[in-house]
């Protein structure tokens, strides 16, 4: 019954968001010379998708060269994930739509959660990896979905530049992150890429605790070798079977509530 009340969720959207300490900032004023505000719903104070943009290795566009791996599902999955949210919990996020923030942008302060789509192809400036430090830092969570094969080590790479004491750790089902709202018992149901595109032939969950320490928080989460932006963009289309679709909804809500109450 659980797994068909997800489905249904997602056709029936209807929204106060936890409070995240931050510093007074300029609302959009980075945002505004991004030239990605058009569709951004901007912020006050209720929970936002925050989706994370960057310059590629591909002059701007990503594998397949029509649109930035950093923007690949949107704004559909943002917008799907945060209805099954709101239907599902009392978070009350917007649904109206996202926002895009680059990593130097003051205004991703004011958010608990943010989002990065491909890594594989991240390669930040040094503003932007200060000013990914100090979100983290401050309590910010980043999540890493939609990459596979060597991308792992770019991600790895830039993630050293960001928290140079700092390292990624596999995590098994047991992680409080997978219980913080569904109870996960197998994280090998989905499988986003076939084990040619795979590194390791299955899909893992690596993360960043605050000081190195497994005792304390998690600051990053990266989804190796697997998509969940993709089952979210497409669950109400029929191109994936409901099974796939819920369990991917879940492993979302549940990054989204371990960062609102840790």
């Amino acid at each position: 019954m659980k797994n068909i009340l997800i489905g249904i969720v997602i056709a029936a959207a209807g929204a106060t968001a936890a409070a995240f300490a931050r510093e007074s900032a300029p609302a959009g004023a980075a945002a505004a010379a991004q030239g990605y505000t058009e569709g951004n719903i901007g912020y006050d104070g209720q929970l936002s998708f925050i989706r994370l943009r960057y310059a590629t290795g591909f002059s701007g566009y990503g594998r397949r060269q029509r649109d930035p791996g950093w923007f690949h599902d949107y704004p559909t999955a943002d917008i799907h994930l945060m209805k099954i949210i709101n239907d599902l919990t009392s978070v009350a996020p917007h649904v109206d739509g996202s926002n895009i923030l680059s990593l130097d942008d003051p205004e991703l302060m004011m958010h608990p959660i943010s989002y990065m789509s491909e890594p594989g192809f991240w390669y930040p400036t040094e503003a932007e990896a200060l000013g990914l430090r100090a979100y983290l830092l401050k309590g910010g969570l980043i999540i890493f979905d939609d990459f596979r094969g060597n991308d792992w080590y770019n991600l790895e790479e830039q993630m050293k530049r960001v928290m140079p004491n700092h390292q990624f750790m596999e995590i098994d089902v047991n992680h409080p992150v997978f219980h913080s709202f569904f109870d996960i018992k197998d994280l090998s149901f989905l499988d986003s890429y076939n084990a040619r595109q795979s590194e390791t032939g299955h899909p893992s969950y690596w993360v960043m605790f605050e000081d190195n320490d497994p005792k304390k928080r998690v600051i990053a989460i990266a989804n190796r070798d697997n998509d969940l932006g993709e089952y979210w963009e497409y669950s109400d289309t029929g191109q994936d079977p409901i099974d796939f679709s819920n369990e991917a909804y879940k492993f979302g809500v549940n990054y989204w509530l371990y960062g609102l109450t840790r």
